[in-house]
């Protein structure tokens, strides 16, 4: 008997659809009682034919998993655990479906993931729990933890990541942002720009007691790769250019350059690393003099963790060159305009990393990219380890696959620049920059 109705409603569904097919190409198709035929069409479809799944995960990636709760759920903050309510896919055969999970784009990379909480979803009845806020807004669950702190990562794992996921599932930023390992500090240094990603206020798990309802929930965040975004893999294609601009809204609502307008030397912004880190330039005195010896007008940009980024932003995005050693500061090349120079100093054994954070991104910005790449006697490793140490001779063969020993280039180097040839890139930096300003004195009068 269960299978004659199975059949008989098999029948009448496809009766429906062929009815369907008749009339598509006729204006009917546009009319309001053509999608009210349509919606009860589609609740006689059989199970058989699309099974339902609450919960859905997505681990084909490399850098990230993606996984939804495809209807109701309720957030419990004491157990970390999405429960999936609107229905459940388990049978006296199945048991409810449990899922581990952390919302955060570098899932191979186990020293990020051991500072990414997990979470549970599952299809098990909440026990004896209710809504405590109901939300009618689907929620997009992501982790501010792994290696944010680092100002690149927290654009290239965070930020990036996050424009592409809400330009791809949210672009009329309807979604409620719920987000992990989210220390205060964080949270103050972008109550700016995280406002800008939704319409809603923004749910910090950390400071959660009680428990909260969504139509539908996202775990985690889609990432194209590193500081990039693939226009082709977006609805709507788009790239770091328009992510420029949404950080241009976020930090700059009122740009101005006119200020730029009344100088007669290009501004370049200096950057520089704290020796305790590494990467530092060791003769910097000397460089901002030759810079300005050339014609620069020279500010030297020491970031901290507590440095206002809008301040950073309206700074940056007024000059017209900035010169730095490869490391997490030049990120903020993001703030510079199409035009302006990214100068990117290369120590020894950084050339990929190099080319891949900063120089490719430089280009997609339309910035003008120059780079100096450092020779063994502008590193400080020669006094160090010699410079017939293989250290200094086959950096690719010394670090090999082994992501610790890149630690020598990275956290042990310092670099002293040779002024007379620095110099000469120096020289080109300024013909650019001040190609730059001109134009822009020529737009303004």
């Amino acid at each position: 008997m269960k299978n004659k109705r199975s059949l008989t409603a098999t029948a009448t569904y496809f009766s429906v659809l062929i009815f369907f097919l008749h009339f598509t190409s006729t204006p009917f198709t546009d009319s309001s009682r053509f999608q009210e035929f349509k919606a009860w069409a589609m609740k006689l479809r059989p199970a058989a034919l699309s099974p339902a799944k609450s919960i859905t995960c997505d681990r084909s990636h490399r850098s990230y998993d993606l996984c939804l709760i495809n209807g109701s759920a309720l957030f419990d903050p004491k157990t970390s655990t999405f429960f999936s309510v609107g229905h459940t896919d388990s049978t006296p055969s199945q048991p409810s479906l449990r899922i581990k999970t952390q919302p955060y784009p570098r899932k191979s990379d186990k020293s990020a993931m051991s500072k990414v909480k997990e979470l549970t979803i599952t299809t098990s009845a909440p026990p004896n729990l209710s809504c405590g806020v109901t939300h009618t807004s689907p929620a997009l669950v992501f982790s501010a933890g792994g290696y944010n702190g680092n100002f690149f990562h927290e654009f290239m794992d965070c930020f990036v990541p996050l424009f592409i996921t809400i330009n791809s599932h949210f672009p009329d930023q309807d979604v409620i942002l719920v987000i992990a390992d989210c220390n205060d500090q964080w949270a103050r240094k972008y109550a700016q720009l995280l406002p800008r990603f939704t319409r809603h206020p923004i749910i910090n798990i950390n400071n959660q007691a009680i428990t909260h309802c969504f139509p539908s929930v996202t775990l985690g965040l889609i990432s194209h790769g590193r500081m990039v975004i693939n226009p082709t893999l977006l609805p709507k294609p788009k790239t770091l250019v328009d992510f420029q601009s949404f950080l241009a809204n976020a930090y700059n609502e009122n740009t101005n350059t006119s200020s730029s307008f009344h100088h007669t030397k290009p501004k370049l912004v200096l950057v520089n690393r704290n020796v305790r880190v590494g990467r530092t330039i060791l003769n910097l005195r000397e460089v901002k003099k030759a810079a300005e010896e050339l014609g620069f007008d020279v500010t030297i940009f020491e970031p901290e963790e507590s440095t206002s980024l809008a301040d950073s932003f309206r700074f940056i995005h007024a000059c017209h060159a900035m010169v730095g050693v490869h490391g997490a500061a030049l990120t903020h090349s993001l703030f510079l305009r199409p035009g302006s120079v990214l100068m990117q100093v290369v120590p020894i054994g950084t050339q990929w990393l190099s080319k891949v954070y900063f120089e490719k991104p430089a280009r997609v910005l339309g910035l003008e990219y120059i780079e100096y790449k450092i020779k063994q006697e502008e590193s400080s490793l020669v006094e160090k380890y010699g410079a017939n140490d293989l250290v200094l001779k086959n950096p690719q063969a010394f670090a090999g696959a082994n992501w610790s020993s890149m630690r020598v280039y990275l956290k042990t180097q310092n670099v002293k620049l040779d002024i007379d040839r620095f110099r000469i890139y120096l020289k080109d930096a300024y013909k650019k920059a001040k190609k730059l300003m001109d134009k822009e004195i020529k737009l303004a009068y």
